[in-house]
């Protein structure tokens, strides 16, 4: 029955943040550059590719944009004004997920706190500045229709 404890709680198990508290050892130290539970790890590894995955689709929907979204009536830059950022936030989004994922993995190994990451505000932020930036060039637009 003593493995079936083990499944309950992995950080108990090995020696992870939860391991004192869940029966684990008490008052020892996480050694430096210790390996993570590879479950940690692997889910460290699935958000990387999940960031990944979000990046190309921002620069394949910024490309698509440009490159095959017809023109807008009387608003010629319109495409490239929604389609560069997206193509741009996709590259910084390739980056810091790049980045976010190598600090986890230090923080895993050295048993720190997870760091704060800056992507769900980046992506939030660009979702709803490029969709105000899509409603005024559809005004536009519309406006300078005939």
């Amino acid at each position: 029955m003593a493995a079936t404890g083990d499944r309950e709680d992995p950080a108990g198990a090995a020696g992870g943040a939860g391991g004192a508290a869940a029966g684990g050892m008490e008052g020892a130290e996480v050694a430096q550059d210790a390996e993570p539970d590879a479950r940690f790890t692997f889910a460290n590894e699935r958000t990387f590719l999940a960031l990944t995955r979000t990046a190309l689709a921002f620069v394949v929907a910024g490309l698509a944009i440009v490159q095959l979204l017809p023109p807008f009536p009387d608003v010629p830059w319109g495409r490239r004004l929604l389609g560069v950022p997206l193509i741009v936030v996709g590259g910084v989004i390739a980056v810091v997920g790049y980045l976010q994922w190598s600090r986890n993995q230090q923080a895993l190994r050295h048993g720190a706190a997870m760091p704060e990451s800056i992507l769900p505000r980046v992506l939030s932020v660009t979702i709803a500045a490029m969709a105000i930036v899509a409603a005024v060039i559809l005004l536009v637009s519309a406006l300078l229709e005939p």
